[in-house]
């Protein structure tokens, strides 16, 4: 059996992380010192440096930064996928975080409406459906 590249392997501190998402939970931490949020998850804020930092609920929800359409891809089972979209997206919390888009993306742009799903315990977005769009 070939090594799976994309799946996480978690470790004592990100468990936490990719248990809530196995759950179909996204989590970020907040810094307790400035408030602000941050993801990927680190042990401390990288805007201040403090260790004050604690798990918190994702709305799940995000806008478009941007994205790139990948056409190949030779690790598996990434090249069975192609084409397919890598992106960054911007969370409601105020994070950049890098992920794929899934399902029918249609035409993008930079700022569309997304929301959270998940695929084998992985964090991915979506276009927000336009009946749920405020």
């Amino acid at each position: 059996m070939s090594a799976r590249y994309d799946l996480p392997e978690a470790d004592a501190f990100t468990r936490t992380y990719w248990d809530a998402a196995a759950e179909g939970r996204l989590l970020i931490r907040r810094c307790g010192t400035c408030g602000r949020a941050h993801h990927y998850p680190r042990e401390f804020c990288p805007h201040c440096w403090s260790e004050d930092v604690t798990w918190q609920l994702a709305s799940g929800r995000a806008t478009l930064y941007t994205w790139s359409v990948v056409h190949r891809n030779d690790l598996p089972p990434f090249g069975e996928r192609t084409p397919y979209v890598a992106a960054v997206v911007d969370l409601a919390e105020g994070p950049r975080m890098s992920t794929e888009l899934v399902g029918e993306p249609g035409e993008l742009s930079a700022g569309m409406e997304l929301e959270v799903v998940f695929r084998e315990g992985v964090p991915v977005f979506r276009p927000l459906a336009s009946s749920e769009r405020p």
